[in-house]
């Protein structure tokens, strides 16, 4: 592909205006993006990258792929431990299988699309206005900070709760059948676990609302997943599904723990090793 210089590049800014701050246009923009994730902990921005580049962005993450860290693992909806001390009815005693992967950040080239996107100053501002936060930073984790989340034919990403707050992704390539974006919005509070919910969602009986996003390669989606439970469904066919994941925080300095990160990336660095365990500002499970 041609090098491709600053962002405006890379976004549609005729409908994205990112860096004009005070432009009506990116207002509105931002405005929209509040409003639904008020209403439903989820906004998606159509085309936000430039139609000529979304092969680029797809041959990109492709060439990616094969750094993924594969591995097909039994789990709760809440990432905890299996044998946790919980009543017989909790829902994190429902056994998941996971099977997608994901391609850690020092693997993904510097000059990559996604890389461009998620480091660039702009951005991380507009992305902040959207979430209606004062700062925006990005994951320290150096293996966490941008990922690439791969979901081979015959794989999903069962039901969870995000760890964060926020989070911020594209997809890139979309699998042949399958691979739909699901989730129950603000199916939990933070002092509320809304067991019930939760427990009916993952037995599939009589289960609350479930929203089903029809994502397309290039689409930014912006998503509340610690409050809302979400998967992504079994992919089939031949061609896997690639998402970009844009980690961010509100706070500077954030590494993953050390069990989680060996768990996705099935290695841990000495920046993983030497990082305080993160006290949570909520009650909730995770």
């Amino acid at each position: 592909m041609a090098a491709v210089g600053s962002l405006s590049e890379i976004v549609d800014t005729t409908r994205y205006p990112l860096a004009d701050v005070e432009r009506p246009a990116r207002a509105a923009v931002v405005d929209a993006a509040r409003r639904d994730l008020a209403a439903r902990g989820c906004t998606v921005l159509r085309g936000f990258v430039r139609p000529e580049l979304l092969e680029s962005l797809r041959a990109e993450g492709e060439g990616m792929a094969p750094h993924a860290y594969y591995t097909v693992e039994r789990v709760n909806a809440y990432n905890i431990p299996l044998d946790s001390e919980l009543a017989q009815d909790h829902p994190a005693r429902i056994v998941l299988e996971r099977g997608n992967a994901f391609v850690a950040r020092d693997r993904i080239p510097a000059d990559a699309l996604i890389q461009r996107i998620y480091t660039d100053a702009g951005f991380q501002r507009f992305i902040a206005d959207c979430f209606d936060l004062a700062e925006l930073y990005e994951f320290a984790d150096p293996l966490a900070g941008l990922c690439l989340n791969v979901v081979a034919p015959g794989m999903s990403h069962p039901w969870h709760f995000d760890t964060n707050e926020f989070t911020v992704s594209m997809l890139t390539q979309r699998a042949d059948e399958g691979g739909i974006f699901e989730y129950c919005p603000n199916i939990r509070a933070p002092q509320d676990e809304r067991l019930d919910d939760v427990r009916a969602v993952l037995t599939g009986a009589g289960a609350p609302p479930i929203r089903r996003l029809d994502l397309r390669p290039g689409d930014l989606q912006l998503f509340q997943g610690r409050f809302s439970l979400h998967r992504v469904s079994p992919v089939a066919g031949a061609r896997q599904r690639h998402s970009a994941i844009f980690a961010y925080t509100d706070r500077a300095g954030v590494i993953g723990a050390v069990a989680r990160t060996r768990q996705l990336f099935g290695r841990v660095l000495p920046e993983h090793l030497a990082a305080a365990d993160v006290v949570r500002g909520d009650r909730l499970l995770d």
